[in-house]
């Protein structure tokens, strides 16, 4: 089976080499052909890397039979990211291997592990439909949040607690003038 591997590292202070090696060594345990290394320096979260995107082309192409990462995260951390890819992939007839998390879209327990993974990424879209559709009702009706009531900032009535409020200055003035033209001056200035 020709295999394509695919290592990615999110700086230039990381290196793609120790993923590399873990891959390479699995292809030699199974006795599969390299095609090529592709290796990108850049976030996860990018869906458009440069190497990847040849990685892509290749497999459009079909130059290969498989592609081979350590993790399933070197792909991408958007869950319909993967998912969308999976299913490119199997449109292609192209195999996933994910080595080190025993992911092998090659076995039939590979392909039950996508299947699971499409099925969770499906629900949480139809939650996220649902969760809209709702707030969007809810807006229409003119109720906010939770408890539908806006949210405003009350200050405590015990004197101490204005200090932190929004009229300080002001009750702090009252307090100091107080404090001088009364007794309290010389019991605590004087002693």
């Amino acid at each position: 089976m020709k295999v394509a591997i695919y290592a990615r590292v999110s700086t230039d202070e990381q290196d793609a080499s120790k993923q590399v090696s873990i891959c390479e060594e699995e292809c030699r345990k199974h006795n599969h052909t390299i095609f090529k290394i592709y290796k990108d320096v850049i976030s996860g979260a990018s869906t458009s890397r440069p190497e990847f995107n040849k990685l892509l082309e290749d497999m459009r192409a079909n130059c290969f039979d498989c592609i081979m990462v350590t993790k399933l995260d070197r792909l991408g951390r958007s869950l319909q990211h993967l998912l969308s890819l999976f299913t490119e992939f199997e449109k292609k007839h192209v195999h996933f291997i994910a080595v080190t998390q025993n992911i092998d879209t090659t076995t039939s327990t590979g392909k039950l592990q996508m299947q699971i993974l499409g099925a969770f990424a499906e629900f949480e879209r139809n939650i996220i439909s649902e969760r809209t559709k709702e707030g969007l009702k809810r807006k229409k009706e003119g109720k906010r949040g939770k408890d539908q009531k806006p949210r405003r900032r009350r200050w405590a009535k015990k004197p101490l607690d204005y200090w932190g409020g929004p009229k300080r200055g002001y009750y702090f003035g009252i307090i100091f003038a107080l404090a001088i033209n009364t007794r309290f001056y010389g019991v605590v200035f004087k002693s």
